[in-house]
């Protein structure tokens, strides 16, 4: 309602209705803000279970974000619209510590400071008695700066020569990009998924004109420097006794035909970290034009052990030799069964996924002990749980159609029983291949991105890259500052017989002794 100030009626009573009704209407409108405010939270926490609760995977995961993100703006849309409203949601929860800023960042004092020297109550001269400090997070948007190289020349009257310093090696030779630079780009492309014509575009903005071409000529150089690193990578991944593997489509552009075709990226992982075993957790990707059950019989042509993979058929022809052991992935035949719940509510298929949460309860219990001990819990909890299921789905099996989502669900269980069962036997053994599953996702992300790799030197370079990124991320080292560090290294004539400094482990503990 709005009020004409200068027209105010004189009847007491009018005024009072009015602001009755003000009053009113004021109130409708709190109400109405509350359930919006209560209703978007109700949608966040759904949208919350949907990622974390029991039924795991009935959201992607990148969509399920986006819808967060404006679900959260809205609300503090609504809140910031009216502070005064308050949304009582239940038991006020204990107050928690503040969020504190991080100690390493800069700290820049801004002094607000009163208007006067003199108290405005009584015009008294004011002292300091103390100061009350608040902390805010400023962003400084990156930068562009020119490094000028100056080499003074100095001349011999003697004998009348020149002399000056050498100039520095260039990663890339003639170019203009710095290590920091290449790795900025890198990173960029790599590990936040940005294209190179986006990142074309983010330069010219600050004025720096760099054609995408230009940049895809950097990253062609910074990526041979790396290539050495990526063996040696390789190495120290099939150098382990437990694996995870996988592949994912990687559409490569074939101009012959002026379309793409699919090229694989195969993924082997090491992570002994859940039963605290030897080593640095690794991921090495291989770029392959097909995938032909040859190309991981040539990967893993030295490989002996334990090897835990998808349902992929070709990966069967390994254990031929008898060197490696195939285990197979809990998390994939689950999903069987859990399709065929959210489109039929079968109760056997509920029941299945049940038991086999059942499996993954115990394994929480023991994740980082030893691999014996794994073992030992494993044979006195999980083996019995695990026999039943196997004599619960063989009688199921029995009693309903064979032609139906459920029977394919339990013959694909049934088909891979003893791969399935090979954890108990094996403490390392993981229930599943999420780790490897983890080490795709980057990639899957750049592909909706980047829609296809240029070339099939432009996939191998995707590997090389992928492959160091994602092993630093595992050891908790910042990419951008360990790719700089080592193309600046690399390209300064780091010596090749000490390649293995610049692993990212090695690196992250080099740096720590400094």
């Amino acid at each position: 309602m709005e009020l004409d100030l200068a027209a105010l009626p004189e009847d007491v009573d009018v005024l009072h209705r009015m602001i009755r009704e003000m009053a009113a209407a004021r109130d409708s409108e709190r109400a109405e803000t509350r359930a919006e405010i209560e209703r978007l939270r109700q949608m966040v926490k759904t949208l919350q279970r949907s990622q974390f609760g029991r039924r795991a995977e009935g959201l992607d995961p990148g969509q399920l974000q986006l819808g967060l993100e404006d679900l959260d703006s809205d609300v503090a849309h609504l809140e910031a619209a009216s502070p005064d409203t308050l949304v009582e949601t239940g038991p006020r929860p204990a107050r928690t510590r503040a969020f504190s800023l991080p100690e390493h960042l800069p700290r820049e004092d801004v002094a607000v400071d009163t208007e006067t020297s003199a108290c405005p109550c009584c015009g008294g001269a004011l002292h300091f008695i103390g100061e009350t400090v608040s902390e805010m997070l400023d962003h400084v948007p990156a930068r562009l700066r020119v490094l000028r190289m100056k080499r003074p020349r100095y001349g011999c009257r003697g004998c009348g020569k020149i002399h000056q310093a050498p100039a520095p090696e260039r990663p890339i030779a003639k170019g203009l990009a710095t290590p920091g630079l290449l790795a900025h780009v890198i990173v960029s492309k790599y590990c936040d998924h940005l294209p190179l014509y986006r990142q074309s575009q983010i330069f010219a903005r600050q004025g720096v004109k760099l054609n995408r071409s230009t940049l895809a000529n950097w990253v062609g150089g910074a990526s041979w420097w790396l290539e050495a690193l990526h063996e040696r990578l390789a190495s120290h991944v099939f150098s382990s006794k437990m694996l995870f593997a996988d592949d994912t489509p990687l559409p490569v552009l074939d101009p012959g035909r002026g379309r793409t075709r699919t090229g694989r990226l195969w993924v082997y992982a090491r992570d002994n970290r859940p039963w605290n075993g030897p080593g640095p957790p690794a991921a090495v990707y291989i770029y392959s034009p097909d995938r032909r059950a040859e190309r991981p019989e040539t990967h893993l042509k030295d490989f002996s052990g334990v090897l835990q993979v998808d349902g992929y058929a070709g990966f069967e022809r390994l254990t031929t030799g008898g060197d490696i052991m195939l285990a197979a992935c809990w998390a994939h035949a689950r999903r069987k069964f859990y399709e065929v719940h959210q489109a039929t509510g079968s109760p056997i298929a509920a029941e299945a996924l049940q038991r086999i949460a059942e499996l993954y309860a115990i394994d929480a219990t023991i994740r980082g002990q030893s691999a014996n001990k794994r073992r030992i819990v494993r044979a006195r909890k999980s083996r019995p749980l695990v026999r039943a299921m196997k004599a619960w789905l063989e009688t199921e099996l029995q009693r309903i159609p064979p032609r139906s989502g459920l029977g394919d669900a339990i013959r694909y269980a049934l088909t891979r029983w003893d791969q399935l069962s090979l954890f108990l036997e094996d403490g390392r053994i993981a229930l599943d291949t999420n780790t490897v599953e983890r080490a795709i996702r980057p990639v899957a992300l750049g592909r909706k991105n980047h829609l296809f790799a240029g070339s099939e030197g432009g996939a191998q370079r995707w590997a090389v890259i992928a492959s160091l990124l994602t092993t630093a991320k595992l050891n908790d080292v910042e990419p951008h500052a360990y790719l700089s560090d080592v193309l600046e290294r690399l390209s300064q004539g780091h010596p090749m017989s000490q390649i293995d400094d610049l692993l990212p482990w090695n690196w992250a503990a080099l740096r720590a002794d400094v």
